[in-house]
């Protein structure tokens, strides 16, 4: 007798995600490019926490979905895209510049909020990834300039490590990132307060959990393989 086997749902994708994830640990919940249906069958699950590469289709989700969903932009942020997201965004995951936070700031202050966001390292062996190296992260938490944005906070870091099956080079990637992170996140500096680590996503999160990922972006895993 023939056997079909069914593909899991929405839901117990999550429900399996989650219940290998410590409490310690926000799953986010990469949504690009899939349809509103999608994200209401995790949100009656029981997500909350959405991640979104591009402004427009953010925008085009925000303005139909639940209020009470906090929004991640896990894109590479343009500086003139930011005053369409300042009005709600929870978190900006891949900061690369004071200028970036400066008007992340600007576009903050506006609504009256104080934003949340992640400094982007660059860990990967790929010329393709953005962000900071890790010897400038450090001067940027102690820029002067950082001290005048009064409507960002910077709360901790982010890192996407290389595209590879490689996973020692994974695990070192990182590792490297741990590091810096443990080495900053007991400073007391103004807008500055490190509790999040930002890494790991659907190939490689139990090895992001395993150095101190307090934030993990999946997608494939959730929502099944992207749509183009």
């Amino acid at each position: 007798m023939q056997q079909f086997i069914f593909p899991m749902s929405i839901a117990q994708n999550l429900s399996s995600i989650t219940s290998e994830l410590p409490t310690t640990v926000t799953l986010v919940a990469v949504s690009k490019t899939k349809p509103v249906e999608n994200l209401l069958e995790a949100y009656n699950a029981g997500q909350r926490h959405f991640g979104e590469n591009y402004i427009q289709e953010l925008q085009e989700k925000q303005a139909v979905l639940p209020n009470d969903i906090r929004w991640h932009f896990i894109g590479h942020l343009q500086s003139n895209k930011v005053k369409y997201i300042a009005p709600y965004v929870h978190l900006v995951h891949g900061v690369d510049s004071i200028k970036l936070l400066t008007e992340i700031n600007k576009q903050a202050a506006k609504n009256g909020r104080v934003i949340d966001c992640l400094l982007q390292v660059y860990i990967a062996s790929e010329e393709s990834k953005f962000g900071l190296e890790p010897g400038e992260v450090e001067d940027v938490l102690r820029s002067q300039e950082l001290r005048t944005l009064e409507h960002i906070k910077i709360v901790g870091l982010m890192g996407m490590a290389s595209f590879s099956e490689d996973l020692s080079l994974i695990e070192q990637e990182f590792s490297t990132l741990e590091k810096l992170f443990l080495s900053l996140k007991d400073l007391k500096l103004a807008n500055v307060d490190l509790t999040e680590l930002s890494m790991g996503m659907s190939s490689d999160y139990p090895l992001a959990v395993k150095h101190g990922s307090t934030l993990v972006r999946i997608g494939s895993s959730i929502f099944g393989s992207r749509n183009h």
